[in-house]
């Protein structure tokens, strides 16, 4: 199965890291309230991270791995990774 990981900035600014199989249905779930609980309070606004291409073990460990880095690292991650599908960006509409 194709495991992804993702980075969504949020309302409050803050930037969260999670994993899906469907990016579609979870983006879906994030902005309804069925997804994480630390979108409780803030809104999901755009996808700024996705990277497919991985089982669900090595989807896992690179979401821990991005989740230890600092604010910078992630910055730094997101400056050098390909863009998401244009479609997904915009989660306001």
């Amino acid at each position: 199965m194709n495991w992804q990981v993702y980075i969504i900035l949020c309302s409050d600014g803050t930037l969260y890291t999670g994993i899906t199989t469907d990016i579609a249905r979870r983006l879906r779930q994030h902005g309804t309230g069925g997804g994480a609980k630390y979108f409780r309070g803030r809104r999901p606004e755009e996808v700024l991270f996705l990277e497919g291409g991985h089982d669900r073990s090595s989807a896992s460990k690179r979401e821990l791995y991005i989740k230890g880095l600092s604010r910078a690292g992630k910055q730094a991650l997101l400056q050098t990774a390909a863009k998401p599908v244009p479609h997904l960006l915009n989660l306001s509409s």
